[in-house]
């Protein structure tokens, strides 16, 4: 039996993983990542960064992130500890899902990651007090690259489950969608 399951989400291109978890008494073991296993379902996916974030306050939003080419990125992101609806919103303007956004919930006893392709943009919101994330990436971040969009954009509508507590000035200030938004470079 394989170490992951991978269900497609319906973001094209984005995976639900979850981790196959040994346990017996002394505990639980799950393996994170396996090159070999992700190959199947995303063959350019090569982990060159790895992130960890903690984020304080039921409601704090993160996001909504990317980077442009050439710095466009897979992301694997799973929850150690804590709660979050995690959010990915499709940007790549050919994908037969731009502009769609797909929300699952994340906690850190379920076994599950995302996995996240180029040219969508990621964030997510609290649903405890305290909350961390293990950030698996495939381009080093690069601040020329980064951008992002609006968590409360009205293109978007996204349906966050709290109202938003805490989010940074910088993520606030991201533009609106409009129509003469191109998406984002892979």
């Amino acid at each position: 039996m394989g170490a992951f399951s991978f269900e497609p989400c319906t973001i094209a291109g984005m995976y639900q993983v979850r981790s196959i978890v040994s346990a017996d008494e002394r505990g639980r073991f799950r393996k994170l990542f396996d090159a070999d296993a992700f190959a199947a379902v995303a063959p350019a996916f090569r982990v060159v960064q790895t992130n960890l974030s903690m984020t304080k306050g039921a409601g704090t939003v993160r996001g909504m992130h990317f980077q442009h080419a050439p710095a466009a990125e897979y992301k694997l992101v799973g929850c150690l500890r804590g709660r979050v609806q995690d959010v990915v919103v499709d940007l790549r303007k050919s994908s037969a899902t731009w502009l769609r956004w797909h929300a699952a919930e994340l906690r850190e006893d379920d076994d599950v990651q995302l996995l996240i392709p180029p040219g969508c943009a990621h964030g997510f919101q609290t649903l405890t007090e305290c909350s961390e994330l293990l950030y698996q990436h495939s381009a080093v971040w690069n601040p020329a690259a980064e951008g992002g969009v609006r968590h409360d954009d009205p293109a978007l509508a996204i349906a966050w489950q709290f109202a938003v507590t805490q989010i940074s000035e910088r993520d606030r200030s991201f533009p609106l969608i409009d129509a003469a938004f191109q998406g984002v470079r892979t």
